[in-house]
C-alpha cells in the first residue's frame, strides 16, 4: 500500500458529518450550501442529458465552456485568456490541483504551503514527490509576512499553493499579500497554483483579486462551477494559466479524469453567462446568513473570526471563555444538537486548539437551531 494514503486517518470531516447523522444534529460543520443551485442551471442540465449528446467531449472540455470560462473572467475580473490555449476544464478544482502538481512538480522539488490549508494539499503535495514548507499563518487576520516567505523559500522551491478567498479562515488576500508572494516566485523561478474557486463569495465589499493578474505568466488560476454556483456535487472546475503551464497541465489531466461530463459543461456554459445581478444577489444572501448566525453567537458570548470571504465563520473558544480544545468541544457540541469542525485538523501537525470554524451557507432555520445548540454547549462546558 502506498505509505502516504496508508498513514491517513479518517478525516474529521467524515468524522462529524457521521456524528450528525447518528445524532441527528444540525450540521453546520461539512462546508456546501443547504440550498440546491438555482434552477435555472438544473433545467438546463436535464436538457443537456435528454438531448445529448453524452459521449466524451473534448479531453480539455468542450470549446463553448471554455470560450464562455474566458467571457467570464474578462467580464468578472478583467482578465483577458485565449480559450483554445489558456483554459481547461476540469472534474472539479481538487482533480484541478492534483493535476497542477503532478505536471509541475519532479520528486525533490520543495512546494510552499500556507496553513492552516484545506486538507488535500498536503497528501497531494507528498504523493507527487514535492517536500513541503509550510508558513504558518496567524488568527485573527491571517495576513502574509515577508519575513515568513523568506524562511521557506530556497533555490528548490518549484510551486506555491495559495487559496483565496480562504478556506477555512476566511480571510481574502490583499493585492499587496499577492505581489509579495509575486515577487518571491520570480525571485525563485517558481510557480503559483492559484485556489481561487471562492472568488465570487466575499462581504462587505470586499474585492476578490486574482493572482493571474499580478503574476501572468507563472499562475495557474484554479475555478470552480461548484461554488459558484452552490453545486458542489458537480465538480466542474476550471483551470487557466498561460499557455506553456496549460499545455503541461493539460497531459497530467488527461491521465486523471480525462473529461468531465457533457451535460454539466452545457449546463455551466449557459451559467457562466448570468447577469451581474446573480452573482451580487448571491453574496448579499450568505453575507446576510453569516451575520445572522454571527449575531447570534455574539448575544450567546462567543467571540468570532472576522470572516471576509467563504462561506465560513470561526469561534475563538478560548476569547469566548471555553477551556476545552477544538476536538474536545466538537465533540461536546454534537452532545448538545450540532456539528462543527475543529481548525486543528487543517494544520500539518501541532495546530492551535481553541478555534472551531462553521459553515453558514444554511438556512435560517437551520443556523437558528445551530446558534441554540452551541449556546447550549458552551454553557455546559
Amino acid at each position: 500500500m502506498n505509505s502516504i494514503y496508508a498513514s491517513l486517518g479518517t478525516t474529521v470531516f467524515e468524522t462529524m458529518s457521521r456524528l450528525a447523522a447518528e445524532k441527528g444534529a444540525v450540521n453546520l460543520g461539512q462546508g456546501f450550501p443547504e440550498e440546491d443551485g438555482p434552477r435555472d442551471i438544473l433545467e438546463a442540465a436535464a436538457r443537456a442529458t435528454l438531448e445529448g449528446p453524452n459521449q466524451y467531449p473534448p479531453m480539455r472540455g468542450l470549446p463553448a465552456l471554455r470560450e464562455a470560462v474566458a467571457t467570464h473572467y474578462m467580464e468578472h475580473q478583467q482578465i483577458e485568456l485565449d480559450w483554445q490555449r489558456e483554459v481547461t476544464i476540469t472534474s472539479g478544482a481538487t482533480e484541478a490541483i492534483a493535476a497542477a502538481l503532478l505536471a509541475f512538480l519532479e520528486p525533490g522539488d520543495e512546494v510552499v504551503l500556507f496553513e492552516p490549508m484545506y486538507d488535500a494539499y498536503l497528501p497531494m503535495v507528498r504523493r507527487a514527490g514535492g517536500v513541503p514548507r509550510i508558513v504558518r499563518l496567524q488568527p485573527r487576520h491571517w495576513r502574509i509576512e515577508r519575513e515568513a516567505l523568506a524562511a521557506v523559500f530556497t533555490d528548490k522551491t518549484r510551486v506555491v499553493v495559495i487559496n483565496t478567498p480562504h478556506n477555512p479562515c476566511a480571510s481574502v488576500m490583499t493585492r499587496g499579500e499577492l505581489e509579495l508572494i509575486a515577487e518571491f516566485c520570480r525571485g525563485h523561478d517558481a510557480i503559483c497554483v492559484s485556489d481561487e474557486v471562492w472568488e465570487h463569495v466575499t462581504f462587505d465589499g470586499v474585492q476578490h483579486v486574482s493572482m493571474l493578474e499580478v503574476l501572468r505568466d507563472r499562475t495557474l488560476k484554479i475555478g470552480s462551477a461548484g461554488k459558484m454556483f452552490s453545486l458542489t456535487g458537480w465538480k466542474v472546475g476550471f483551470a487557466c494559466g498561460a499557455p506553456a503551464l496549460t499545455e503541461q497541465f493539460a497531459k497530467a489531466h488527461q491521465f486523471l479524469t480525462f473529461t468531465t461530463p457533457p451535460n454539466l459543461q452545457r449546463a455551466v456554459t449557459y451559467a457562466l453567462g448570468k447577469e451581474r445581478d446573480y452573482f451580487d444577489d448571491m453574496r448579499a444572501s450568505f453575507q446576510r446568513s453569516r451575520d445572522r448566525l454571527v449575531s447570534a453567537l455574539t448575544a450567546g458570548g462567543f467571540v468570532t473570526l472576522p470572516a471576509r470571504g467563504a462561506y465560513f465563520v470561526s469561534i475563538d473558544l478560548t476569547v469566548s471563555g471555553i477551556a476545552m480544545s477544538d476536538v474536545d468541544f466538537a465533540r461536546h457540541a454534537i452532545e448538545h444538537g450540532v456539528a462543527t469542525i475543529p481548525l486543528s485538523g487543517f494544520y500539518a501537525e501541532n495546530g492551535p486548539r481553541n478555534l472551531v470554524r462553521l459553515c453558514f451557507a444554511k438556512r435560517d432555520e437551520t443556523l437558528d437551531r445551530g446558534a441554540e445548540a452551541l449556546i447550549r454547549a458552551k454553557r455546559s462546558a
